[in-house]
């Protein structure tokens, strides 16, 4: 079963600038997917109200 996920791109103010809605089987899955957004700056993981995690701009997992 999938649940709703929000990615929200945080600014340099802490304000948020935009947001993209997916689903995910889980919150591990969800940090995967909204990894492709630090790209643009840090990114806020939400599954409704309760925050995943943060993901710092350009943070990458493992070994490259």
């Amino acid at each position: 079963m999938t649940q709703q996920y929000r990615a929200y791109l945080v600014g340099e103010n802490g304000v948020f600038q935009s947001a993209e809605a997916f689903e995910a089987a889980s919150d591990e899955s969800a940090l995967a997917v909204a990894r492709q957004f630090t790209r643009r700056g840090d990114v806020e993981v939400w599954q409704l109200s309760r925050k995943v995690g943060l993901l710092k701009r350009n943070e990458r997992s493992g070994t490259a």
